[in-house]
């Protein structure tokens, strides 16, 4: 984390925990004894601390929750309109960089074509020449200034680039347009061409490419601007009982806010009032609202839609769970994967390459070419120096991987890293953990059966009055089911919890007993007969639980993890794809054949501890199989680390960012698929964006060298490559927003 720079702009912070003035000396005094701070202002009105200094956010952090409180950093949030009109004044420069250029060389060009130009010999070729030269100069400047200036500071570092060869090729022209002014009389009339109107009109095609290539390139933004669109400006706040809105910078750590109707939230936070639905497609891509009631998490940037509540805020700026999604697009747009360190080792000799290419060039023209040879000599080489750069093969891998990162985003994936993207294309085997990722990871009553005189919902009742008391994870199960049938739980007494076993209550002078076959048997329960309906149950993946009035069976209530709604058609999908699928789990034998069998599974290993999944995964690894993960990010880090691509899935706002190279932030299994044809396809456009510009300039060098002259008497004007050369930018920026569209 960078450090605060005093005199630039002092460091915010958010303070949880002062609780009266007192408070705020104790941390003054703490945040002052950090080194680099050199003055503390902290307010009790709105728990915050202004620093300056040159002191590290985390340390600072760090000394206020030794002092006993807790901080957050808060900062500004970035503004998307500004972003786009930063791109949209770059655009226009550019532009008028490439019309006045342009606008200069074509007069130039169409004043020869109708012969009007002055003969360098005569009186009036000797007053305009130099006056065009002047001019032609100043253009240069200001049309191509920034490719001169880059070139002057890669040769002090030692280094050659694109602008090397735009600085050559243009340059030079301009130099040898001076030199046949001046030595007009001494050269061959044939060589007595000037060449001001190809050095500006070249530029005007670079700048012209760059700048449709900025607009293109901008497209590929556009997740990270919607995104950062769904940042809200202001936040309303409660504070001394009185609602204000503030700027969102102004939030603290559990301050409480209010949400309105068709309001975005500002910050994460938890409910603590109130009642609504809220839109989180943006975040998970999930089209459908998702109700949100008290202790309900809720997420920066999301909508609200019908009702209104009160939450606390829990995380602030840079913690906010859009905030982390954010960093991470734009972590993985910069990041590259292993197909770009090919061009990146091409494209580092490249240059050198050419400017060989160049000299070389010119020296056979100049000692074996035709008359005038030193003409064509400098026309080669010019020409050969703009044609040959690299623009389109530096931007072949970055710009599909920004778009497609970007695509992902939109489709409520998070790819961490250009190795992931290139890698879930290359799998070959698919580990899935079962418990959140392939069912809904949550217990819910799939039967009731009645055994005896009383009916279902009786069964349910009594089930559910008996385990009020328990804490067991079915226990809220049963409870749920009773609740959604409004059915009023009954008073017991002498509730007892066996471990192992079940429960046991008395309820109107009777013994309760709920649990399973072996809670029957200790308490001498007959239910031999039920044997053959308890195997059923529990070979569909069901846990049955026997519910016994007295000595008597009375019904049996089954709660299972049901399988997702798409999971079985996501396997299905990724069965299609080629991928050997494996179900790892710590379930039992029969529960997990049961599900995987219920999801078109076929391979299962169960009974396996979390942290010897990984073991699981390296084993596959060691058989030659290029093995994704696929888990909820946290118990199953150590595998979705050991895997080639570790995949994350998850619905909450604590989705494990950190723990694996791709993040689905919904629950469905049929974002793995999805993953897996990006992957696949943004390789595909990589490979076309790099032969492409491999082809490009191999073809165009030879050709631009004047290879074809002697036998088809062509040679390139240097204006057409320079116009070729910010084509070739353009047509593969072009390419790889053809991304954007994708069909999963």
């Amino acid at each position: 984390m960078a450090a605060n720079q005093a005199g630039l702009e002092p460091l915010r912070l958010s303070i949880l925990g002062m609780r009266c003035a007192g408070c705020v000396s104790s941390v003054e005094t703490a945040l002052a004894a950090v080194a680099g701070v050199t003055a503390v202002n902290v307010s009790f009105a709105d728990h915050s601390a202004m620093v300056q200094g040159h002191a590290d956010a985390a340390a600072l952090i760090q000394a206020t929750k030794l002092a006993g409180y807790d901080a957050a950093v808060m900062e500004a949030l970035e503004d998307p309109a500004a972003e786009e009109a930063l791109e949209a004044q770059r655009y226009r420069q550019l532009m008028s960089k490439a019309i006045v250029a342009g606008g200069f060389g074509l007069l130039l060009m169409l004043l020869e074509h109708l012969g009007w130009l002055p003969a360098m010999g005569s009186a009036a070729g000797r007053w305009f020449w130099p006056q065009t030269a002047v001019i032609s100069l100043a253009i240069m400047i200001y049309s191509g200034w920034h490719f001169y200036s880059g070139a002057v500071q890669s040769l002090r570092v030692g280094q050659a680039t694109m602008d090397t060869l735009i600085a050559l090729g243009t340059g030079s022209a301009w130099l040898y347009s001076c030199i046949v002014i001046d030595y007009y009389g001494s050269l061959p009339s044939l060589a007595t061409h000037a060449y001001f109107e190809a050095a500006v009109v070249i530029l005007a095609f670079i700048n012209l490419g760059t700048a449709l290539e900025t607009r293109a390139r901008g497209k590929t933004s556009s997740a990270i601007r919607e995104l950062l669109g769904l940042q809200p400006r202001t936040a309303r706040v409660i504070r001394n009982g009185e609602e204000r809105d503030v700027p969102i910078v102004e939030v603290g750590l559990g301050e409480t806010l209010r949400v309105r109707p068709g309001e975005k939230i500002p910050v994460d936070g938890v409910v603590v009032e109130g009642h609504s639905t809220v839109d989180e497609a943006m975040l998970t891509g999930e089209p459908m609202p998702v109700e949100k009631s008290a202790n309900s998490q809720v997420a920066a940037g999301t909508m609200n839609q019908t009702g209104s509540f009160l939450f606390t805020a829990t995380r602030i700026g840079r913690d906010t769970a859009l905030a982390q999604i954010i960093s991470s697009v734009r972590q993985a747009q910069s990041s590259k994967p292993d197909i770009a360190k090919l061009a990146d080792k091409i494209a580092a000799v490249f240059v050198p390459v050419v400017v060989a290419i160049a000299v070389l060039t010119f020296f056979i023209w100049y000692i074996f070419g035709p008359e005038p040879s030193l003409a064509y000599a400098f026309v080669t080489s010019m020409t050969v120096l703009v044609i040959a750069c690299p623009c389109a093969l530096g931007l072949a891998t970055p710009i599909s991987v920004m778009v497609a990162v970007g695509r992902a985003a939109q489709a409520g994936i998070l790819i961490r890293n250009g190795d992931a993207l290139q890698s879930a294309g290359k799998l070959t085997c698919l580990v899935l953990d079962k418990t959140g990722t392939i069912t809904e990871g949550k217990p819910v009553v799939v039967s009731v059966e009645t055994l005896g005189e009383i009916d279902k919902d009786a069964v349910l009742q009594l089930a559910a009055s008996i385990e009020s008391g328990s804490e067991h994870p079915l226990a809220a199960a049963i409870l749920a089911a009773a609740a959604e049938k409004q059915l009023t739980l009954e008073k017991m007494t002498g509730f007892a919890a066996i471990a192992g076993f079940g429960v046991s209550a008395d309820y109107k002078g009777q013994r309760v007993l709920f649990g399973n076959k072996a809670l029957m048997d200790r308490e001498q329960v007959k239910f031999s007969r039920f044997n053959n309906k308890l195997e059923k149950l529990s070979a569909l993946g069901q846990t049955p639980m026997l519910l016994a009035l007295g000595d008597s069976i009375v019904g049996i209530i089954a709660v299972a993890d049901p399988i997702k709604k798409d999971s079985a058609a996501a396997v299905a999908k990724l069965q299609s794809l080629g991928l050997r699928i494996i179900m790892v789990t710590g379930d039992n034998q029969i529960t997990a054949h049961a599900i995987a069998k219920q999801s078109g599974i076929a391979e299962v290993i169960a009974q396996v501890l979390p942290q010897d999944k990984a073991g699981v995964v390296q084993s596959l690894q060691q058989q030659g199989e290029v093995v994704g993960m696929v888990g909820d990010g946290i118990n199953d880090a150590p595998a979705l680390a050991q895997a080639d691509v570790g995949m994350a899935i998850g619905t909450g706002t604590d989705v494990a960012i950190a723990s694996a190279d791709v993040v689905i932030l919904q629950g469905s299994l049929l974002k793995v698929p999805e993953v897996i044809s990006l992957s696949k396809a943004t390789v595909i456009n990589i490979k076309q964006n790099l032969i492409g510009a491999f082809f490009y300039n191999t073809l165009s060098i030879p050709v631009a060298a004047g290879l074809l002259y002697p036998i088809a008497g062509i040679l390139l004007n240097p204006m057409i490559a320079g116009a070729a050369m910010a084509m070739s930018s353009l047509t593969v920026v072009s390419n790889a927003n053809r991304l954007r569209w994708m069909k999963w």
